[in-house]
């Protein structure tokens, strides 16, 4: 069991996965404006890898609570900016944080292996380019709302995401998508209140499914804020906890601000649950 595609592959089971955050946007909600810049951006995943992240998650567009949203060219512009520099100083596999299929076409012509999609939705043509170019493609549950809203769900949120991981497994594989190229995500803070966001980083077990990749994203998020009262710099202890949890019900890859504490969480955890 993989997650692979194209130029990667990550054993499933083996051990914890840890995927870094490069916000090269000014307006996002933990660490805006740090590494907007091409020099600076470079710079940060370096660090990053030489923490131990396995995966560089380039975002572009912001998703936090009333976010400025871009258009497919705005945010193609910004990725031009910084993609081609990334790739070329460094032996990162490249994530792109974007649900435009422009914006992934250029980025697994120029480098992407993984495109990591946050729409919440199954949009053929981002599926026919998964199928194209054999890329990752990390699908997240939004319930079809944002970071802001809250949608009125007919089943309970552990139901309703795994009905949507199963329905979305069943179309990938129907257009010839491999289920090693998934990785599903449960969306922590895109369409989820405070309740569901718990319920679901302690059920990972029950949404997760067979032989598909699994991605938690919690980190210094506002469920992590309000479980302990923290700010900034001190999210990442709630986070670390959170991920933790996260792993022990099976959970793969970790998406995370901080990569060097969470590398060293996630060794503790995998050396008494995977060892």
């Amino acid at each position: 069991m993989t997650f692979s595609g194209n130029n990667f592959s990550f054993e499933l089971g083996k051990r914890t996965y840890v995927m870094g955050i490069l916000n090269v946007t000014a307006d996002s909600f933990f660490d805006g404006g740090k590494y907007n810049s091409p020099r600076r951006a470079v710079e940060h995943t370096k660090r990053m890898l030489s923490e131990g992240a396995d995966i560089i998650d380039i975002g572009a567009h912001s998703t936090r609570p009333n976010h400025k949203a871009l258009t497919p060219d705005e945010e193609l512009e910004i990725i031009k900016n910084y993609l081609p520099l990334i790739y070329d100083e460094t032996n990162a596999v490249i994530s792109v944080d974007t649900f435009y299929p422009s914006v992934a076409q250029y980025a697994l012509e120029n480098g992407a292996l993984i495109i990591n999609d946050v729409s919440g939705v199954f949009n053929t043509e981002m599926a026919q380019l998964v199928k194209m170019y054999n890329c990752g493609w990390i699908i997240t549950h939004t319930g079809g709302a944002d970071s802001s809203t809250i949608p009125e769900y007919k089943n309970d949120i552990i139901t309703e995401v795994n009905d949507f991981f199963v329905d979305t497994l069943k179309k990938c594989e129907e257009i010839g998508i491999n289920k090693s190229q998934l990785c599903f995500d449960v969306g922590i803070g895109f369409g989820k209140s405070y309740e569901h966001n718990l319920d679901l980083i302690k059920n990972v077990d029950k949404v997760k499914i067979d032989s598909v990749a699994m991605l938690m994203a919690l980190s210094s998020k506002r469920v992590v804020k309000l479980s302990t009262n923290a700010e900034n710099d001190d999210l990442v202890y709630g986070t670390i906890a959170g991920n933790v949890l996260a792993v022990s019900g099976g959970a793969d890859i970790i998406r995370v601000h901080n990569v060097k504490e969470n590398v060293l969480a996630v060794k503790m955890a995998d050396a008494v649950l995977r060892g």
